[in-house]
């Protein structure tokens, strides 16, 4: 019998074997044609898979020209047979502050502001009875990422073929989050939101032209894809109508400052960005419409990189109509978009984000990742971080805790009963070096398999997908080694997904570290100057 490395290796094999045929595959009889009343779509099939892939399927307008920064609109009626073959190109990308190139971009793949695409994956177009849907909200700062970077054949595999997928594409960078005072007058904030949004209406009118069951749909996503969630979660005070999702999923929360849409910083950006597009004038807004994308993206670009390290600059905000209020304020008030969460945090969320070879003053740093905090709140964050170790390790969890795992608790409180959480720990259990066993193909974002286990990724996987079938990670949709996963309660208790020094899974039940959450009241006590 093979060993449980080599097991994985062989499907990882496959599947890539199976990604290189898929022209061959594409050219199966009779290939599906999904008409949506404004285009049909003719898929490719995968006939060694049984799933059909539908990639680039245009869900809005361009949002370009007038429409930029605008609400997304339906998309204009196109005749003929659209072929759905290709991934759709990116959202224009951005950076991560202060990097001298940009590190996550390694596709050489077609960027445009014309992007609003999504990618369905189905093992069920001939099937009546329909299925559980997973729509996936790619991560990478909301300023980089895209749909091509994800095989949704992947889920859908790992699923034994009982999920329809769903990958979607949203505006990026000061594309899709640009605020300020100028933007609500003659314009729509959060834009980025609003074309996911707009696409999770698109799953719930169209899913089932594709097998999928829109009242079974379970949003998932990663770092800003999981901050995303959040977003939907507590989007409108919890009162989104219809109903989008039944269940959500985060993998490492990003929750960064969303401040109020005309404070300080977003209406600087605002400013900054129209004196570096020459529309300092009357009319800022009317004069950034007509400015070339190719300028606007190199804008974006310098913008980020003049960001504080680590940061990504163009954030969600608080707009008063979509977003309320905080995010964690309506999340206390408990009256949310859903009341079934699973989330997993990675065990050393920041230190990605961190020059591990520095030293810091830990104080000034968070004043640098919290502007809006005065000296003595940043030194109170500097003292109660002060026995984890050396300024590195400190700032490594100030980051990590206050962005990533703190929100994470504070959705889960208010869930309580009706939610699991889980930690991936397999060291260094880094930010992102998850996605990596959702996605077996998936390289951005640093991808790299650390623990090529076929039980143990069974297990971690199982979890999410299990969830998303029947609502409940312990009802599997095949064996696997997970032991029970309890839900979040006042007991405070989750599933570690780790391993032993021997190499072997280790996968138990923990109790939540006190510290740990009590540093979390400490951000949370904190969220209206954080702007969390």
């Amino acid at each position: 019998m093979a060993s449980p490395s080599l097991s994985r290796s062989i499907l990882y094999a496959t599947l890539i074997s199976t990604i290189c045929v898929q022209a061959v595959n594409s050219q199966s009889p009779k290939p599906p044609v999904v008409d949506l009343g404004y285009a049909q779509y003719q898929g490719v099939v995968n006939d060694a898979l049984n799933i059909t892939a539908f990639r680039g399927i245009r869900y809005a307008a361009p949002p370009t020209g007038p429409l930029r920064w605008r609400a997304p609109t339906p998309p204009s009626k196109v005749p003929g047979i659209q072929q759905a073959s290709d991934n759709p190109p990116l959202c224009l990308q951005g950076a991560e502050g202060v990097a001298a190139t940009d590190p996550f971009n390694t596709r050489d793949v077609a960027e445009s502001e014309d992007c609003l695409f999504l990618s369905v994956y189905s093992p069920n177009i001939d099937n009546n009875t329909l299925l559980p849907t997973i729509v996936w909200i790619h991560g990478g700062g909301y300023a980089l990422g895209g749909a091509g970077f994800y095989n949704g054949s992947e889920l859908v595999q790992e699923s034994n073929n009982q999920v329809v997928v769903v990958i979607l594409q949203y505006r990026l960078g000061l594309f899709g989050f640009l605020a300020g005072n100028e933007i609500k007058k003659a314009g729509d904030l959060n834009a980025g939101l609003l074309d996911q949004e707009f696409a999770l209406r698109w799953v719930n009118k169209n899913i089932h032209n594709f097998g999928g069951d829109p009242e079974k749909v379970t949003i998932w996503g990663q770092s800003a894809g999981a901050g995303s969630v959040i977003q939907h979660v507590v989007a409108r005070n919890g009162k989104t109508t219809p109903k989008l999702f039944r269940a959500a999923m985060t993998s490492s929360t990003f929750l960064p400052s969303q401040y109020k849409y005309n404070a300080k910083v977003p209406q600087s950006l605002f400013s900054e960005v129209a004196s570096q597009a020459g529309c300092n004038n009357s009319q800022p807004l009317e004069c950034l419409r007509k400015v070339d994308s190719a300028k606007l993206s190199q804008i974006n670009v310098n913008i980020i990189l003049a960001g504080f390290a680590g940061t990504f600059t163009f954030y969600p905000v608080v707009d008063g109509s979509f977003i309320m209020q905080s995010p964690t304020d309506t999340i206390s008030q408990g009256t949310l978009n859903t009341d079934i969460l699973l989330s997993v945090t990675n065990g050393n969320e920041g230190a990605l984000f961190i020059n591990q070879t520095a030293e810091y003053d830990v104080a000034q740093y968070v004043r640098n990742l919290f502007p809006l905090l005065g000296s003595k709140d940043s030194a109170a964050a500097a003292s109660l971080y002060k026995s984890l170790g050396s300024s590195v390790d400190q700032v490594n969890a100030i980051l990590g805790e206050s962005i990533f795992v703190c929100p994470t608790y504070r959705l889960l409180d208010a869930l309580p009963g009706k939610s699991y959480k889980g930690e991936y720990g397999i060291p260094p259990a880094w930010h992102g070096q998850d996605a990596v066993n959702y996605f077996p193909t998936f390289v951005e974002f640093g991808g790299t398999l650390l623990f090529n286990n076929t039980d143990f990724i069974d297990a971690f996987n199982l979890g999410f997908l299990s969830f998303a079938v029947n609502l409940n990670p312990n009802d599997k949709l095949r064996p696997s080694i997970a032991p029970v996963w309890p839900t979040w309660s006042s007991e405070k208790t989750e599933m570690v997904f780790n391993k032993t020094a021997l190499d072997t899974p280790h996968i138990a039940s923990v109790r939540t570290s006190s510290a740990l959450l009590r540093r979390c009241e400490f951000w949370k006590d904190l969220r209206h100057i954080t702007g969390q």
